[in-house]
Formats: structure tokens, C-alpha cells, sequence
């Protein structure tokens, strides 16, 4: 066999890195609108406000908002809205109504009811108390949201609230809720001034696709002004997450997001209806309750306070992708290094078809590299979380580094048993127990998620991106470099049945729409059948 020239793997290096920009440059790709989702130009009617950031939740009893912090957000949001929309009188929430007055917002007004009845007797009182103190900013009160979706309270409860709040206010009083659930209640129109409905399209029993939330919106709007005639219909939440997972078609982005909310406000300039989006701020602490399409519903980031979609400015999905693309170029790089200076240091000739699966490997990974790390950033939460995806995304960095080097030294794929199990299956070289810890620490990851998908799917990430950088040059390696004997490992085979089971299940459940579930099953099975391939061999000292 002819030895191979430098110059092949220079051209596989170009043909990866000419690759790995083509597709930052399509990811990249800006949308435009006709309308920016938030122009101080044309102001929102209406926008939910929840004033916490960072580690504050209301799911901690305690937390106490201060003024200076509400009265920050209230004077940013009175630049792009008329009014905010809170939930409770809880946490600092009571101040809102004060300061919206002093920068001109007004504010529908939240009354938060639950199973306990003292607090919502509570509730009520202040939210009374607030509406006769602020007549000129509180426009209505809204007794109760989505209670009885949490099935929390029963609907002849709910009507005996709302007859409390009404015989001691002046202003219109209304309850918010899942449209579905106005028509399964209907006893709840008789009580109320008008009728808040919630059409959030990604929530739907059958996810609506961004391109089609729009006209679902307007839709439900028209099919419930039909069916409550004589009362003003409010949409009172309406929007799109911009991360997140896919629900069937429904994918959360910041371009789905941006278009969504322009769509909808534009249907609402249109066809005159009144309408309040959700939310003004993204809110960490919703991913503990919804996961991490809860957190972020905002027109503004969390943490720097600052518009996401300021007008003028390209739309992305990824904003910094000259970063993430050249950190994925770095990335092949360096992989094609490591196969370079492993064959120096190993006077033999591979075939062609071991640099193919270098560059493959190189490129793959220099592809998703900057997905994954922006999934990373977005979908950690918590001490646990950045734990588990930081470590994934790190063993998915060494895979294509560590299954290079093995690939050029002729290596197979290592087991489990040659760092944890008897003296006679160990190796002693460095770079193939840092594999096999990469392998391990991949292999325990992908199971939690796969388990997780099959048992608790709703609000799971699907680790598309940073499984396909991890599976890919462990396949390779598989198939190339598979030893002529040894035994299957039990361990391996045990987690390739678990991969292989749970591709079918979670590709079924979730629908073919679902390209992230798709994608993330196809990896599982490719997994499965690499851990298939592996085989243990005995150290011949």
C-alpha cells in the first residue's frame, strides 16, 4: 500500500473547516419582520409582569421584591408598553400599582387563588384595598388564573370569589384560564364583566407550529366570541418561548419567538383585539416547575434586563456565532493534530478510511460545538444541571480528540473493564483510561436522559447536539478498530439494549415532527450498536 501524502489530510482538514463555516453560516441566518416584537413606537397593549430575578422565586415564601427593583423594570417596561399584567399580591407585588402610576402604566390587576383559603382571602382583601386606592392605574382585576386547569379549586368555588371581589370593586372584574377550560366551564361567563382566555399555540394538546401560532390565535379568539357572545373576549396570555424543547412541530427559538409574538401583534392592530403577552421578563425560576422552556416566555433577557429583539437589529438564533464557529473550527483542528502527531510518534501507514473518520469526527464536532455549548447555557440550571450537561459537553469535547489519537494508534474502543475491572483486561495507557472515563461518564448521562424520556418526558431537553459530537468518533473507532476476539462486556451490552429500547419508545411518543426527539433517537441507536460492537480483550502481559 502506497503511504498516504500530507496532502490528503490537509485537504480533509479545509473540507472540514469550509464545512463546519457553510453551516454557521446558514445557522446564522437573520429573519425579518415587518414588525419588531418590541418598538417604543408602537407600543404593547399589554405585558406580564413578574418582577424576579436571578435566585429570587415566589415558590420561597419569604422572598420580598424590593420597590427600587420594581420600580427599575416598571420605568423600562413603560417604554415599550401601557400596561402590565401581575398575578398576585404577593412578594413585594402589592407596590406595583404605586409606582406604575408614576410612570404613566396601568395595570391589570392579579388576585393568586389556590387550595387555601386564607390566603386567598387575603389575597383578595389587598387586591381590594389596592383597587380602591389606585382607581386611575388598576383598569380591572382578574380573580383567579388557571385554577381550575391545576384543579385546585371547583368551578362553583371560583364563581363565589369572583361575586366576593365584584360587590366591593368598581372595576370590571374577569378570571384567566386555558381557553378549553372557559368552555368547559361556562357557569364562570355569568359571573364575570369579560372573558381572559390563554392561547399559548406551543402548550396546545396538539403543539402548533411557530409558522402557524398566528392564525391559531386569532382562531380561538373568533371560535370563543362565538361561543361567549355579548362580553369582550381579553387574550390574556399569549407568546412563544425562545429555548427550550420541542414539543411534536413546536420548536422554541429566538427567531420563532420574534416572529410569533410580530405575527400576533400584528393580527391584533388588524382585527382590533385586545391582547397581553407573556412575558415582559424571562423567569429562571419557572424551569424548576416547567423546565427550561418555562424560563423563557420574555421580551427581555433575565439577566441583563435588556431587549431581545431590539429594533433595527438581525434576528439570530445565534447572535455570537462567529464565536461558536470558530471555537468549532479550533475544535477540528485539533483533532486532525492529534491524529498528526499520534502517527509521528508510530511509524505506520493508516488507510484512507482512518483519516475519513478523523475528518468526520473533526467536522461533526466542529459543527455542533457551539449548539451544544449554547444548549449547555440556556438548559443548566442548578448545581445538578450544569454538573451533568458541563460534564457530557466536556466528554463529547475529549471524544473526537481521544478516538483520534486511538484511531491513528491502531486501538480499539475501550471497555469498562480495562480501568474497573480485573488485572488482566487493564491497560496502562493514558490516553485510553481518559477514553474509557470519557466513555463512562457518556454512557451514565445518555441513560439518565434516555430513562428520563421514557418515564417523565414533558420537560426534558433532548441532548441532541452534544450526544451526536460524543457518539460519532466512538462509532468510528468501533467499526475500524474492533478487535478480531474478546468477549462482549456485560455492562456494554446491558446499555446498548437500554439505548436501543429507549430510541423506539421515545421516537413513537414524541411524534415525527419532533426532528430534535428524531435526531436524539438516532444517536441512541447509534450508541447501541457501538456499545455492541465492543469487546473485551485480555492484556497479553
Amino acid at each position: 500500500m502506497e503511504p498516504i501524502s500530507l496532502r490528503t489530510p490537509l485537504a480533509l482538514l479545509l473540507i472540514s473547516l469550509g464545512t463546519i463555516a457553510a453551516v454557521w453560516w446558514w445557522l446564522s441566518t437573520p429573519i425579518t419582520l415587518a414588525r419588531a416584537p418590541i418598538d417604543p413606537n408602537a407600543k404593547l397593549q399589554c405585558v406580564s409582569y413578574a418582577p424576579f430575578r436571578g435566585t429570587q422565586t415566589p415558590l420561597v415564601e419569604s422572598t420580598q421584591i424590593s420597590a427600587e427593583q420594581i420600580a427599575e423594570d416598571l420605568a423600562q417596561l413603560a417604554k415599550v408598553s401601557d400596561c402590565v399584567r401581575t398575578y398576585s399580591v404577593e412578594n413585594g407585588l402589592a407596590l406595583v400599582p404605586a409606582l406604575a402610576a408614576k410612570v404613566g402604566l396601568k395595570v391589570i390587576q392579579g388576585i393568586w387563588l389556590s387550595s387555601n383559603r386564607f390566603k386567598n382571602l387575603s389575597q383578595i382583601a389587598t387586591a381590594v384595598q389596592l383597587a380602591k386606592s389606585h382607581p386611575e392605574t388598576i383598569t380591572s382585576l382578574v380573580v383567579g388564573n388557571e385554577v381550575l386547569l391545576r384543579g385546585e379549586m371547583t368551578p362553583t368555588d371560583l364563581v363565589a370569589y369572583i361575586r366576593i371581589v365584584k360587590a366591593q370593586v368598581e372595576k370590571p372584574v374577569t378570571y384567566a384560564d386555558v381557553w378549553e377550560f372557559w368552555l368547559k366551564n361556562r357557569e364562570i361567563y355569568d359571573a364575570v364583566d369579560f372573558v381572559t382566555i390563554h392561547i399559548l399555540p406551543y402548550w396546545e394538546d396538539y403543539p402548533i407550529k411557530a409558522k402557524f401560532a398566528a392564525s391559531h390565535v386569532d382562531s380561538i379568539r373568533k371560535r370563543m366570541a362565538i361561543a361567549f357572545p355579548g362580553k369582550e373576549i381579553l387574550i390574556g396570555e399569549t407568546g412563544w418561548p425562545s429555548q427550550g424543547r420541542m414539543r411534536e412541530g413546536a420548536l422554541p427559538s429566538r427567531t420563532n419567538q420574534a416572529r410569533v409574538v410580530s405575527e400576533i401583534l400584528d393580527a391584533a392592530k388588524r382585527e382590533g383585539f385586545r391582547v397581553n403577552l407573556i412575558e415582559a421578563y424571562d423567569q429562571p425560576w419557572k424551569r424548576q416547575l416547567e423546565g427550561t422552556v418555562g424560563g423563557y416566555w420574555g421580551l427581555f433577557d433575565a439577566f441583563r434586563r435588556t431587549v431581545k429583539y431590539p429594533p433595527g437589529v438581525p434576528i439570530s438564533n445565534f447572535p455570537a456565532w462567529k464565536l461558536l464557529m470558530a471555537s468549532g473550527m479550533a475544535l477540528s483542528v485539533f483533532t486532525f493534530l492529534v491524529a498528526a502527531v499520534t502517527l509521528r510518534r508510530r511509524p505506520w501507514q493508516p488507510k484512507l478510511i482512518s483519516w475519513i473518520a478523523v475528518a468526520i469526527s473533526a467536522t461533526t464536532a466542529g459543527c455542533l460545538l457551539g449548539i451544544a455549548a449554547d444548549k449547555m447555557f440556556y438548559e443548566s440550571y442548578g448545581i445538578g444541571g450544569w454538573l451533568k450537561w458541563g460534564t457530557l459537553l466536556a466528554a463529547a469535547i475529549a471524544s473526537p480528540l481521544l478516538c483520534a489519537h486511538e484511531q491513528m494508534a491502531g486501538r480499539p474502543l475501550p471497555t469498562l473493564l480495562e480501568w474497573l475491572g480485573p488485572h488482566t483486561y487493564r491497560t496502562r495507557s493514558v490516553p485510553t483510561i481518559l477514553l474509557g472515563l470519557a466513555l463512562a461518564a457518556i454512557m451514565v448521562i445518555t441513560a439518565e436522559t434516555a430513562l428520563g424520556f421514557v418515564f417523565d418526558p414533558r420537560y426534558r431537553d433532548f441532548p441532541y447536539a452534544t450526544l451526536t459530537m460524543a457518539v460519532v468518533p466512538l462509532m468510528g473507532l468501533a467499526v475500524l478498530n474492533r478487535p478480531q476476539a474478546g468477549a462482549r462486556p456485560i455492562a456494554e451490552s446491558v446499555f446498548a439494549g437500554l439505548f436501543a429500547i429507549a430510541a423506539v419508545f421515545v421516537g413513537i411518543n414524541e411524534g415525527r415532527d419532533n426532528w430534535q426527539s428524531i435526531w436524539t433517537c438516532v444517536m441512541y441507536l447509534l450508541f447501541a450498536l457501538t456499545l455492541w460492537r465492543a469487546r473485551a480483550v485480555q492484556n497479553p502481559e
